[in-house]
């Protein structure tokens, strides 16, 4: 091993904000709502739109490259999640895949079959699933402690007593409670009772690309421009399920799991251009460990580099926040049991402490984020919204603690 600690420096020197005027001295905690991207992916799609602008995989030289580069991104972000080249689809966006899954799954399910999802996910995976009750199904709610947020599997268990659910809808991690499920017991207590499980990783990916392979689970979902790319949303659906569920492209391209659920044409661009990412994560590693095989395996130590630099930025917001009386931290204090995705309510509307923040140079946002569910659920006032602070491994000690300074200031 090169390095036991992430590189700041290296790692903020990859992406062009940090050098822009009116950026650079901005302390950036809006991450959840999309990352800055890598050069190595503006360098791609720069490329593609400068070199490879044509229909991808004409026999001329130009559609060619494009083409080649397109699978380039998918057989290597495959490798990266630990699954076969043709399990990984894209999309315009994950709500997108999301819906159009929804519509397989309203054909491919028996009748009389039940689903369940939770009210701590953000409404793009629960709003789909949701409509598919006015389709006939049997929609089981699993529901979070109103007063942690917490999902717990002991809840789930009722749920699959009686064998009727085929399948299970939760989040890696919420967009505001933060805190890490445990994927894969979730999916084993699925399996167990004979149904397959759809998880949104979108709020989790950006601190790491877990190894999908090894969760297990049937369905992976994510966004790319939350994990310093393109706009594009990225979807895992294994094998066996994928040939099982109707296909909802064209009827021609039904061969294909990566393009059984992509109705409309690919952005050939955005998709070659998410190569970058995989570009990005194995320059990470070669700066900061020693050679190994096995791009998963590569993978796997980014994704642990990051999560360690991300808890120890993230356990003094949480004990400052926690400390307060003025606000309610949402979610798990313990920084090793979540995302650095920190929402907090406030005894006032949270709208204009952002806007005070802003004007203090720190960039984060307030409202609902799309998480009305579990925010009613855990009784937090809708008009008032939370406050969200977000963050990932290219954030810094020192503009931490320029957080909690303003936050001492605004409060």
């Amino acid at each position: 091993m090169k390095r036991t600690e992430l590189d700041t420096d290296f790692v903020r020197a990859q992406f062009p904000a940090f050098s822009v005027p009116g950026l650079k001295d901005q302390a950036f905690f809006e991450n959840a709502g999309g990352s800055y991207a890598c050069r190595h992916v503006i360098d791609r799609l720069t490329r593609f739109y400068t070199e490879r602008k044509v229909q991808p995989y004409a026999p001329y030289a130009a559609a060619r490259a494009g083409g080649e580069e397109m699978d380039e991104a998918r057989k290597r972000l495959a490798a990266m999640l630990g699954v076969e080249t043709d399990e990984v689809s894209f999309g315009p966006s994950t709500t997108a895949n999301t819906y159009v899954l929804a519509q397989a799954f309203r054909k491919g399910l028996e009748p009389g079959s039940a689903i369940v999802v939770t009210n701590q996910d953000h409404e793009a995976n629960s709003g789909p699933w949701r409509r598919l009750g006015e389709e006939g199904f049997e929609i089981r709610e699993w529901r979070i402690d109103p007063e942690t947020g917490h999902l717990d599997p002991a809840d789930l268990a009722p749920l699959l007593a009686d064998q009727k659910v085929r399948l299970v809808c939760f989040p890696h991690c919420s967009n505001v409670i933060g805190e890490i499920n445990p994927v894969a017991k979730i999916v084993r207590m699925a399996h167990a009772s004979g149904a397959v499980t759809c998880v949104d990783g979108v709020s989790y990916a950006p601190h790491g690309l877990p190894n999908v392979g090894a969760l297990k689970a049937d369905i992976y979902l994510f966004s790319a421009y939350k994990v310093y790319g393109p706009h594009q949303g990225i979807m895992v659906v294994r094998r066996a399920l994928g040939e099982r569920l109707p296909c909802q492209g064209h009827w021609f391209n039904a061969g294909a799991i990566y393009k059984r659920f992509t109705p409309a044409g690919p952005d050939h661009a955005q998709v070659a251009a998410s190569a970058g990412l995989v570009d990005y994560f194995e320059e990470v590693h070669d700066h900061h460990f020693a050679p190994i095989e096995g791009i998963t395996k590569r993978a796997a130590r980014v994704h642990d580099l990051m999560r360690s630099h991300e808890e120890k930025l993230l356990q003094p917001l949480l004990d400052y926040l926690s400390g307060r009386k003025d606000v309610r931290l949402i979610g798990p204090a313990d920084a090793k049991l979540r995302a650095p995705t920190v929402a907090v309510a406030l005894d006032r509307p949270a709208e204009p402490v952002s806007a005070a923040l802003a004007a203090k140079g720190i960039n984060c946002w307030a409202g609902d984020f799309y998480a009305v569910r579990p925010l009613k659920a855990m009784g937090v006032a809708l008009d008032r919204g939370v406050l969200r602070l977000s963050f990932v491994h290219y954030t810094t000690k020192t503009e931490v603690a320029r957080l909690i300074l303003a936050l001492d200031d605004v409060l």
